[in-house]
């Protein structure tokens, strides 16, 4: 029998085209790697023991990040500005992203490819003058496609 070791949550990295730095693109949480069909009922007429149930394009949720606030001079806090703070007079330019669960050594274990990523939504949580908490900004990514990886 093979040793496995359940792979941890908690050990993951992600990697976004045209970042050019790792501090940019470390993660505390990432969430919306989902793909979901959806379906269309269709009753046909005299037959009322079923309905058909057709599929639909498949939908994904937003890619969410969240992280400690970073440095606004990053590649991707510079791409997320350029896309959200604009006017929409230069075309948005999307990009690749690809998320690595890993084991103890860092290796990648499973990996989600995401293609055709955009900003569509910034964030930073609340501020509190009563906790001692970290800042948090969360980055949500629209995008196309979602392809597993082993």
């Amino acid at each position: 029998m093979a040793d496995f070791a359940m792979p941890v949550a908690f050990r993951f990295t992600v990697g976004i085209a045209g970042a050019d730095g790792e501090e940019d693109t470390s993660f505390q949480q990432v969430s919306g790697l989902e793909a979901e069909i959806e379906l269309e009922t269709v009753v046909e007429g005299g037959e009322n023991r079923f309905a058909h149930r057709l599929p639909k394009p498949v939908r994904h949720p937003n890619l969410v990040l969240r992280r400690g606030v970073a440095s606004a001079d990053g590649a991707l806090s510079r791409w997320c500005a350029d896309v959200i703070e604009k006017d929409f007079s230069a075309p948005i330019k999307p990009r690749d992203v690809l998320v690595s669960l890993c084991d103890a050594e860092g290796d990648p274990l499973r990996s989600w490819s995401i293609s055709g990523a955009f900003p569509v939504k910034w964030s930073v949580g609340g501020l509190d003058a009563m906790r001692n908490e970290l800042a948090i900004e969360t980055i949500e990514l629209a995008y196309r496609t979602l392809r597993r990886k082993a």
